[in-house]
């Protein structure tokens, strides 16, 4: 039996005393990086998410666009094209984009495109250094991963057609044409199928990830820039930016489910749903704002307003923050989720106009 010298003596009971006296640190928060495409500049910014400062620039080639971390975290890709940016389009008396006539033949920006910039980036995590530029067909914009990282999905603007990328190989597997202007693209939970949005007329394809045959058409309106996934991928939601709506869809039947009108102003873009499935977040350009949806009620939860006419949105590891990336105005904003506001920006560099952001965890 211990004498109450050696019970007083005890290292556990030392700690236990010295936290009751003492204001004990507060736990390590979780360990992520923020990486940023920066349309204009032809760079990745890379931030911290532990002080959101910026951490470094990674210069990648021409037009960064979409961006996604391998699925072990140790790779970084993201979509180059040597097609010249284009300002967003003119708005109608109701303030809805005025969509141009398709040009296939004799298009100033076919004429000034170097389609030698095309591709997918690759940048190491572990050195943050940029290693190559895979070939991924024209103009690549949007793409969505395997859920094995085999296998890349990527949306051809300029061609109309979906790439299948083998990525160990770095050979495309094959093309599948769909409409004009494939841009939104996103893979299911279970990785069966993946979904390719196309703008002008708003048409959402379904494709087989075996035999890469189209396995539904779902006709939405114009502009689907975006798809996610509930984490069981039973439902999903697409942007559909012209006419201010969500689309709930029926990823059994590739049906649509509901269109969900947002309030005036808001031109969703980006989507993201949140990790317990319950809320889904939409970045809404010109609206300056991000939108929060109920994914069950389909009703507006929230409007936060954040930089201007944010694109990329992502969500932090432990669901506590989003950031949106804000072109015009150069910066990035952190969200708190919990208050529903803003907090704070962080400043890229002046001309970068930031397009796609992707959260990418530490290696532990």
């Amino acid at each position: 039996m211990k004498t109450i010298a050696e019970r007083r003596c005890s290292p556990l009971l030392i700690l236990a005393t010295l936290c009751a006296l003492l204001p004990c640190a507060a736990p390590a928060q979780e360990a992520y990086r923020i990486f940023v495409s920066d349309e204009k500049s032809g760079d990745v910014t890379v931030i911290n998410g532990s002080d959101f400062k910026v951490a470094a620039t990674i210069p990648v080639g021409k037009r960064p666009r979409g961006i996604h971390a391998s699925p072990d975290g140790q790779t970084l890709y993201v979509a180059l094209s040597g097609t010249p940016v284009e300002p967003p389009p003119q708005l109608d008396t109701n303030g809805n984009p005025i969509l141009q006539k398709y040009k296939k033949d004799d298009d100033d920006d076919d004429i000034k495109a170097d389609k030698a910039a095309d591709g997918i980036g690759v940048i190491d995590l572990a050195t943050g250094k940029f290693l190559r530029k895979i070939p991924a067909g024209s103009d690549p914009e949007q793409f969505a991963l395997s859920n094995d990282g085999h296998r890349m999905y990527i949306a051809n603007e300029d061609v109309g057609t979906a790439t299948v990328l083998d990525i160990a190989s770095q050979k495309i597997v094959t093309f599948i044409p769909v409409t004009r202007e494939p841009e939104g693209v996103s893979a299911s939970p279970d990785g069966r199928f993946f979904y390719v949005g196309c703008e002008t007329a708003g048409d959402i394809f379904a494709i087989d990830t075996t035999n890469f045959k189209v396995i539904g058409h779902i006709q939405v309106h114009p502009r689907p820039r975006s798809i996610d996934f509930l984490p069981d991928g039973a439902k999903a939601f697409a942007s559909s930016e012209s006419a201010g709506e969500l689309d709930a869809l029926d990823t059994t039947n590739q049906t649509l489910l509901q269109a969900i009108a947002l309030p005036k102003g808001c031109r969703p873009m980006c989507l993201k749903v949140a990790a317990d499935g319950k809320k889904v977040y939409a970045s809404t350009g010109r609206g300056g704002s991000v939108c929060v949806v109920d994914t069950s009620t389909y009703q507006v939860l929230n409007i936060i307003k954040v930089g201007k006419r944010p694109w990329g949105i992502a969500l932090s590891p432990d669901g506590k923050y989003l950031f949106a990336a804000n072109g015009p105005s150069d910066d990035v904003s952190i969200v708190d989720l919990a208050a529903n506001q803003e907090i704070s920006r962080v400043k890229l560099a002046p001309g970068s106009s930031p397009w796609g952001i992707v959260v990418v965890p530490q290696p532990k």
